[in-house]
């Protein structure tokens, strides 16, 4: 470990000095540079370089959890505790989430539903539950909105749409691009979201109608009632928004779109799934229907 110190530090000091504050002889140290790297080394390099296109293939999003997992999908065996060290001696890390903005207007005369979800975050299977909301989306040629829908199951994103303005219009757009997306959606699926007047307003609850969907609403200024939709853009942000400059809203959207399609619904490990894509956890949920 002194002989570490004394090359780590041998750049801003003498080797002579750095020996004899450590306490060890230059002779020793120049026999420890000598010698071949050890298998432990070796081994630790040889990860770093896995470690390190895992992260990168993320887009530098994963921390060492989701690295960890990455590497055991691939057949890499390796302690967690092993790749927290690795990342950190390679000053690697994943993208961490701020707190959420509202951006919900609630003020309005529109009928509110009851809140049907009640925080049950945890539907049994697809089409079950889906979840929207809006929020902000700041370029350098004003501000851009997003609306999504997530199926609870699979925490996919099934509908998306963007907007200069954060109104019915582009809550409809999103519905639809969800609807089309499924195919087809079931009698009484619950359609949950907060109180925003795009989803109270009655050109929506007539949408609602029409596919049969039963509409559900978080109480008032209580974001954990729609806690996986906030945590979604939480999660757009701290992986995407928060770290690239859009010049125009048609750039985010570009982005966003390939952030959707192209990382977190095929490629992106979720937690809550277990640490599987969500359309790979959909698809191992055929699979276990079509067996049974």
């Amino acid at each position: 470990m002194r002989f570490e110190l004394v090359d780590a530090e041998k750049a801003h000091c003498p080797v002579e000095v750095l020996c004899s504050v450590l306490d060890v002889s230059r002779s020793g140290y120049y026999a420890w540079k000598r010698r071949p790297p050890s298998r432990r080394a070796r081994d630790d390099a040889r990860l770093a370089a896995e470690i390190a296109a895992t992260h990168a293939r993320s887009g530098e999003r994963y921390g060492s959890p989701r690295v960890h997992r990455a590497l055991a999908r691939q057949g890499v065996v390796v302690g967690r505790k092993r790749v927290e060290r690795l990342m950190r001696e390679n000053q690697l890390v994943g993208r961490s989430k701020r707190r959420f903005r509202r951006t919900t207007d609630s003020n309005h005369p529109n009928p509110i539903a009851p809140n049907v979800v009640a925080r049950r975050f945890e539907p049994s299977g697809p089409n079950e539950v889906w979840a929207g909301d809006v929020t902000y989306v700041a370029t350098d040629d004003g501000w851009a909105y997003l609306a999504v829908l997530l199926d609870l199951f699979s925490r996919r994103v099934i509908g998306w749409a963007m907007s200069r303005s954060n109104d019915t219009e582009l809550a409809v757009c999103a519905l639809t691009r969800a609807v089309r997306a499924r195919g087809s959606v079931p009698a009484g699926l619950v359609h949950h979201t907060d109180r925003g007047g795009p989803y109270a307003s009655h050109e929506y609850r007539q949408a609602l109608a029409m596919h049969r969907m039963v509409p559900s609403m978080s109480r008032k200024g209580d974001c954990w009632d729609n806690a996986v939709a906030e945590s979604f853009f939480a999660t757009l942000r701290a992986e995407l928004l928060d770290h690239v400059r859009h010049e125009s809203p048609r750039a985010a959207e570009t982005s966003i779109h390939n952030y959707i399609e192209g990382f977190y619904n095929v490629d992106r490990l979720h937690s809550y799934l277990d640490y599987v894509s969500p359309i790979e956890f959909e698809l191992r949920r055929q699979m276990i229907g079509s067996a049974a």
